[in-house]
């Protein structure tokens, strides 16, 4: 048996003999015939095209579930008019898993201000389109109609966010449970290696499951959501009350109270929840525990392809990114307002030992596509490997590890971290490494000495940070911290720049519309960047992701204490808390001013930091909107067409 994340309690075995892994997971039958394969225990319905990388959940828990006895096929991104596609692999034996894929597909689909997206990574050649909007219902309505009677389970971050009642941004409206729309079974929430196989074990013990109820089989499994009533919760087990869905419509403040009663869930994780629904209730069983070192190392030691299934005619773009990157570990402590990252993944961090990481660079060397760059060695957050709380997770009551300031019991030794991207630079074959998932910069400065090394030796002309605003009442709301935190940073990037004779820069990520922003806010922030001339080029605007707590503060236009704020609300607002940063986005012809990349100094730093609150927006006279526009954008993820991914980057060696 293997022990779980604190090593005090042991898993259950679970599975078959393992089978021999295939060089990619079938996706016909012709393949299926290949390796021996009557029929599938499991299938696999992805809104993604099939990249056999850990990067994609497909291919990660599809091996994960072949390494423990099952037979996987991957229908991705099948056609959504007819059923012709998904019986092409037969009825699977088990269960079908459908997952919409990477990305939620309305964020797939349209920018934050509503726009069709013209592309799309994750599929060959690029093309948009290639996926339904709303694809967890799609695809689970429509495996119904092909297996009548099949257990469906879905999962990835499109299902697992609207576990629950969740505010949908595209219709301004709330919505139950995705489990009710989709008609699924359960949904797997969060990271799903271990749900995935505890249910394929037991409805392999089953056998023909027709006749008995999922709700008595989901019981004994971690990380799962399903619909039935409070006697399908096991008994003397400790129960968390939700808001159920008709009060949320009756009084929008029970949103916000049911974000947060779920993120304590989440993070606990040793309670169930429960959410009336009608007659019905959605039950949630504990969250699934993190995996181990030796459950991570296993995971991402298998034998995956790291390139894109040779059925494609056509390059899928993100294969090149993804195969010259390097996941380290998994969960991030920050906690902020606005991500799904603590709902998805959870505050714990989940690490990968050091000489897996280094037996998966050297397996990578041997790749005759590797040109010698390693583009990432990373997670969330790059300096959070092998972190660790020293207290109890259990009992904790912060909402953040990082936030007001980093918790002394969050325990991280960046020092090993470093090292560790200096053996992979050792390593034959490597020319280069670089740190392209970003760093937590208020986490970097606890240890001056990683913050050097990631300036001087791992920058590779960028460095992605996120201080998302510099006023302290916005950043409150975002649980992000103050602009001291980042001038020091800037301050300290600049000095290991110019040690190292390097022309660096910072890539920030900024944002507009944010709950509790109000113009004088971003006229704040246009102010403090251009008195150092600079000009970001491309801004996030927020968009409401369904389970977050910015999601909830939007919805309700209250803060997490309850206070009513100002929130921008309707397109004009929005648009025009946009355009104080970006003066182009929205219209026609018009071009943005390009501004001036003048050099970083401690000068221009602390030239308008005397008697400034950075809070501006507390005395301004903006007011509470009483239009809001029926149509909206997207959500608060990191938006390439609208902002944050490549926000004009900041000098600061310029000569």
């Amino acid at each position: 048996m293997t022990k779980t994340w604190n090593q005090k309690s042991e898993r259950q075995v679970l599975g078959r003999a393992p089978l021999e892994q295939p060089a990619f997971l079938p996706m016909s039958k012709k393949e299926m015939d290949e390796l021996g394969w009557d029929e599938l225990d499991i299938l696999f319905i992805t809104g993604d095209s099939y990249v056999d990388h850990p990067s994609f959940a497909a291919s990660l828990l599809g091996r994960w579930l072949v390494a423990h006895g099952y037979r996987v096929g991957i229908i991705a991104q099948p056609r959504w008019d007819k059923t012709d596609d998904f019986l092409a692999m037969g009825r699977p034996r088990l269960f079908a898993s459908v997952s919409a894929g990477a990305i939620d597909s309305m964020l797939a689909h349209y920018t934050a201000f509503r726009k069709k997206r013209h592309d799309d990574a994750y599929t060959p050649g690029g093309k948009a389109g290639a996926r339904p909007n709303r694809a967890t219902i799609v695809y689970s309505n429509l495996v119904r109609s092909a297996f009548p009677n099949i257990p469906v389970v879905i999962g990835g971050i499109e299902a697992s966010l609207r576990r629950i009642t969740h505010y949908d941004f595209w219709t301004d409206k709330l919505r139950r449970s995705i489990l009710l729309d989709s008609k699924a079974d359960c949904v797997v929430y969060g990271m799903g290696e271990y749900a995935m196989l505890h249910l394929a074990h037991i409805l392999d013990q089953y056998g023909e499951t027709s006749g008995t109820p999922f709700s008595y089989i989901a019981q004994e499994v971690r990380g799962v959501a399903y619909m039935g009533t409070r006697e399908d919760i096991p008994p003397q087990a400790k129960i968390v009350e939700l808001p159920s869905h008709e009060d949320i419509e009756a009084d929008g403040k029970q949103l916000m109270t049911a974000t947060l009663t779920l993120e304590r869930h989440v993070q606990k994780a040793d309670e169930w929840a429960i959410q009336p629904v009608g007659k019905r209730a959605v039950i949630l069983a504990p969250p699934a525990l993190p995996l181990s070192e030796e459950e991570m190392d296993e995971l991402y030691g298998l034998p995956y392809a790291k390139t894109q299934h040779p059925s494609y005619k056509e390059k899928i773009p993100c294969v090149d990114m993804m195969t010259t990157s390097i996941t380290t570990h998994r969960g991030c402590g920050g906690g902020c307002s606005f991500c799904s990252l603590a709902l998805h993944q959870g505050r714990r961090i989940a690490s990968r030992s050091k000489e897996s990481i280094m037996r998966e660079v050297e397996a990578l060397t041997r790749n005759k596509r590797f040109n010698g760059s390693i583009s990432d060695v990373g997670g969330p957050s790059a300096n959070m490997w092998q972190a660790y709380c020293k207290a109890s997770p259990e009992k904790c009551k912060r909402q953040s590890c990082m936030y007001p300031k980093v918790c002394p019991q969050f325990t991280v030794n960046q020092a090993e971290g470093i090292m560790l991207l200096r053996d992979i630079q050792k390593i034959k074959g490597t020319k280069n490494v670089r740190v392209a998932s970003g760093v937590r910069y208020d986490l970097a400065q606890k240890e001056e000495t990683a913050l050097r090394a990631y300036t001087m030796e791992f920058t590779g002309g960028q460095l992605k940070v996120a201080p998302e605003h510099i006023c302290d009442g916005v950043l409150n709301r975002m649980r992000k911290p103050g602009l001291a935190s980042f001038e020091k940073f800037l301050n300290a990037f600049k000095k290991y720049s110019e040690q190292a004779g390097k022309e660096q820069y910072v890539i920030p990520y900024l944002m507009s519309a944010f709950p509790g922003c109000t113009d004088n806010h971003m006229h704040e922030l246009g102010n403090w960047l251009r008195a150092r001339g600079w000009q970001p080029q491309q801004v996030q605007c927020f968009i409401p992701t369904p389970g977050t707590v910015a999601t909830a503060s939007y919805y309700a236009r209250i803060d997490e204490k309850g206070d009513e704020i100002f929130v921008a609300r309707s397109d004009a607002e929005r648009l025009r808390q946009h355009h104080i940063l970006i003066p182009s986005v929205g219209h026609k012809n018009s071009k943005a001013s390009r501004g001036k990349r003048s050099s970083y100094t401690a000068k221009q730093t602390n030239a308008k930091q005397t008697n400034n609150k950075h809070d501006s927006g507390k005395r301004g006279s903006s007011r509470f909107s009483e239009r809001d526009s029926k149509k909206r954008s997207r959500q608060s993820q990191r938006d390439p067409q609208s902002g944050q991914g490549k926000a004009s980057p900041f000098s600061v060696n310029k000569s």
